[in-house]
């Protein structure tokens, strides 16, 4: 439980700014108020590891200059379309950061990186996969609807495939290197039987 906890908390510290905008939109259905806020989370968040003296990883800096970039056009045309179709953009160039290789390490526990860390590589590429498809749904539900619907829409899809996704790693990462570990302890024993 406690390496389900630390992997959750790590997943939604790096959504909380994308998931403050659009809740604080959806109560306030005030475009302004809800990026200038998201923009002041995701720069206080970088902020705050960069004064504790952690590094910060590439995700992390793809995630604000997307938040800042996007936040920014929008204030400044104040048109909701650019948010709607930014989006897209965003999910795409996270997907082209998700492509490297291991870069799902930071979120794995120690435990992960003994017995599955093949399968940390595997789920990086399945994670920049969904980024792809996420920044595909999007184009066609912002050209097809109006910015209320989209933005209920794209919260509860965006949040239901990522937490979906991160239920279906956590269990399978599990269950595969339970059984991996054991398997490697059974061989420890008769290895150390035979001896």
């Amino acid at each position: 439980m406690k390496n389900f906890l630390h992997s959750g908390r790590v997943l939604l510290l790096d959504m909380a700014s994308t998931v403050f905008f659009l809740v604080l939109y959806s109560l306030t259905h005030s475009l302004a108020l809800s990026v200038a806020l998201g923009i002041a989370l995701g720069v206080a968040q970088i902020g705050w590891e960069v004064v504790r003296g952690k590094p910060i990883d590439a995700l992390q800096w793809v995630s604000l200059v997307a938040v800042l970039a996007s936040g920014t056009a929008t204030l400044v045309t104040n048109d909701p379309r650019f948010v709607m179709i930014k989006l897209s953009v965003i999910y795409a160039i996270v997907g082209v950061v998700m492509c490297k290789r291991g870069w799902m390490d930071r979120y794995l526990p120690p435990e992960a990186m003994i017995y599955v860390p093949d399968l940390g590589i595997t789920f990086g590429y399945i994670w920049a996969g969904m980024m792809f498809f996420t920044a595909v749904v999007n184009g066609v539900v912002a050209m097809s609807v109006s910015f209320g619907t989209w933005a209920a829409f794209m919260s509860a899809f965006g949040i239901a495939t990522k937490m979906g996704l991160f239920l279906i790693q956590f269990t399978v990462m599990r269950v595969i290197g339970y059984r991996r570990g054991r398997a490697q302890a059974s061989a420890g024993a008769v290895a150390g039987s035979a001896a």
